[in-house]
């Protein structure tokens, strides 16, 4: 835990760094993101149904995820987390880009995050805190795709110039989906995308073995579109970054979130868009939305100036991971102290409710106290 508030930073001229306030609509867009999965949902919905009684059907597709093919909203929440994290890299690692600081500091705090998420990401949904072998999962959480991500961004940003950074970001999706289209799958055939039989699958099933998670989300292989997703966030955070005119820097986000949306629907018609295999269909879709989102966000507290609306999403932003791992656990308490005996009108609307509120109003303290979590 840290008491620092960093504003960002941009390259420096003449050897003098430019000072600029934090972009305070990243933060927003990150707690706009963790809220729906603090139980925001939840609670979401049940004002609709005190509204309207039900769900409207086209709105219930939108808060679940696809069986298999296609793509929701509510798929939304794991990609955008990714493409945050991309953002925010240009800013956090301009001082190892511009060599101010030695790349042995570089790689102690690349791969202390690394290892602080995977560790955190085993803990939310790999079990090791049942301290049960037969129960673990190596491999399954959003914190340790991030973790994928910020280490193939990181070291490209570091060793490979600007001018390269989209054509290895494109270089990620193409090898992905060669290998999944193009290359046979043993005893199946090429292009198979089913969920037991697919090239991700395999490789996980492979690999991890026992230590799967025993669902059609995979992550070893798609760990390339993983990076992609990443570094898709930092073309992002280099044009927060550079771009002098903010109007200039809302055009660009909008035109690339728009090129993005064009290209994944086109790449579709051949290789689906499937979030559990993080297609690289799904790669640019999602982007797409994401670069739309934050230039929305941009527009609204950037340009506009209109800031205090965003304030409860900002103090979930700024302790993101603090509330990614403590929502749950704070869930799994009310619920242990109940006893499980809830009535189903409170453990379905009063628990979310009450989860949110003690959440956020912890996130807030934390904010006070200007404590915010660096992994």
């Amino acid at each position: 835990m840290s008491q620092s508030n960093e504003n960002h930073t941009p390259p420096q001229k003449n050897n003098v760094v430019i000072s600029v306030p934090r972009i305070l609509s990243v933060d927003a867009l990150r707690g706009f993101d963790m809220f729906w999965i603090m139980q925001g949902k939840e609670v979401i919905v049940s004002l609709i149904i005190l509204i309207l009684g039900s769900v409207p059907p086209w709105l219930q597709y939108q808060l679940s995820h696809p069986e298999w093919e296609g793509f929701s909203a509510w798929d939304m929440i794991m990609p955008l987390f990714l493409f945050i994290t991309g953002v925010t890299i240009p800013i956090s690692m301009n001082k190892y880009i511009q060599g101010q600081e030695s790349h042995k500091k570089f790689y102690i705090r690349l791969f202390r995050r690394v290892i602080l998420l995977w560790i955190l990401g085993m803990i939310a949904q790999g079990n090791l805190l049942s301290f049960d072998i037969n129960k673990l999962h190596l491999f399954s959480n959003t914190l340790q795709a991030i973790a994928v991500g910020y280490f193939i961004a990181s070291l490209v940003l570091l060793y490979v110039p600007l001018r390269f950074h989209i054509f290895i970001t494109a270089s990620l999706l193409v090898i992905y989906w060669i290998w999944m289209m193009f290359i046979p799958l043993p005893g199946v055939g090429t292009g198979v995308l089913q969920p037991e039989q697919n090239w991700a699958m395999y490789i996980d099933e492979l690999i991890l073995g026992r230590f799967r998670d025993g669902t059609h989300y995979t992550w070893i292989l798609s760990s390339l579109g993983f990076g992609a997703t990443v570094m898709l966030g930092t073309h992002a955070g280099f044009i927060l970054r550079n771009y002098p005119s903010r109007w200039k820097t809302f055009g660009a986000l909008v035109g690339i979130g728009i090129l993005c949306l064009c290209l994944g629907w086109l790449w579709s018609f051949h290789f689906p868009i499937i979030k559990h295999i993080w297609s690289s269909s799904m790669v640019l879709w999602s982007a797409g939305w994401s670069f739309l989102l934050l230039a929305l966000f941009y527009l609204i507290m950037e340009i506009v100036g209109l800031t205090i609306w965003a304030f409860p999403f900002m103090v979930i932003g700024l302790n993101a991971i603090i509330a990614y791992m403590g929502a749950p656990f704070i869930e799994e308490g009310i619920l242990w102290i109940a006893g499980n005996r809830l009535p189903p009108f409170v453990h379905h609307h009063i628990v979310p409710v009450s989860v949110l509120i003690i959440t956020w109003s912890i996130l807030y303290l934390l904010y006070r106290k200007k404590w915010f979590l660096r992994v």
